[in-house]
């Protein structure tokens, strides 16, 4: 949990984030003021873990619309309309926690990289060697989690773009084609969107795991 001091600080950082002209700036800023970057890092990894499971049930909530709309029959064609524009508001709400979880992982690289370059360069001002190769141990070690996790967050945010382009030609041929032949058409397509959005979920799923675990692992070395 985010301790109170930095919640009590988030007004003033959101205003010099504003401010500063890139991503070094503002983490070099937000650590001046005492937000240091191992909090930095952590605090983005529990965003991007936040969004990847705000995208998730997006997904699920999609999968779940598209469904529906595929299994209208007879009299319930009438309804056809409104059921689109639920699919298509689905789909417009997918595409933008895609992108938020695409930003998140960028941030967590950001400010990943600036911790890491820091971490490395700080080794050399040791002179203690007991000391400098017990930080550096815990330096590969702690990197080498990150970049699971990066692997781990970036397989997952790859595959939202097939399933989101598949919900998109589904929204797409069903805006042209509101009637019974193209629900049928649809429905060729269930058991493949089926498998990619199950597919999207565990991937997604591992990466919220790894996520935490490296979250745990960041706390658990203050």
């Amino acid at each position: 949990m985010r301790s109170s001091r930095f919640a009590r600080m988030l007004p003033a950082l959101l205003i010099l984030e504003l401010m500063a002209g890139c991503a070094v700036h503002r983490i070099a800023i937000k650590e001046q003021f005492g937000y240091a970057k191992r909090e930095q890092l952590v605090d983005k990894v529990q965003d991007a873990r936040d969004g990847q499971m705000a995208a998730k049930r997006q997904f699920e909530s999609a999968l779940k619309e598209f469904l529906a709309v595929t299994s209208v029959s007879g009299e319930q064609l009438r309804e056809l309309e409104a059921r689109y524009d639920k699919l298509n508001e689905e789909y417009e709400r997918s595409e933008s926690r895609a992108k938020t979880v695409h930003d998140r992982i960028r941030s967590v690289q950001q400010v990943g990289d600036a911790l890491f370059r820091e971490w490395k360069e700080e080794l050399n001002e040791y002179t203690n060697q007991s000391l400098r190769r017990s930080s550096e141990e815990q330096l590969e070690s702690t990197r080498r989690q990150y970049a699971r996790l990066i692997d781990v967050m970036k397989a997952a945010e790859a595959r939202m773009t097939p399933v989101l382009a598949a919900f998109k030609d589904q929204v797409l041929f069903l805006k042209h084609n509101l009637n019974a032949r193209a629900i049928a058409s649809l429905q060729q397509n269930v058991e493949q969107i089926q498998n990619d959005v199950t597919r999207l979920v565990r991937e997604m799923e591992a990466s919220i795991a790894e996520a935490n675990a490296f979250i745990e692992q960041m706390q658990a070395a203050k």
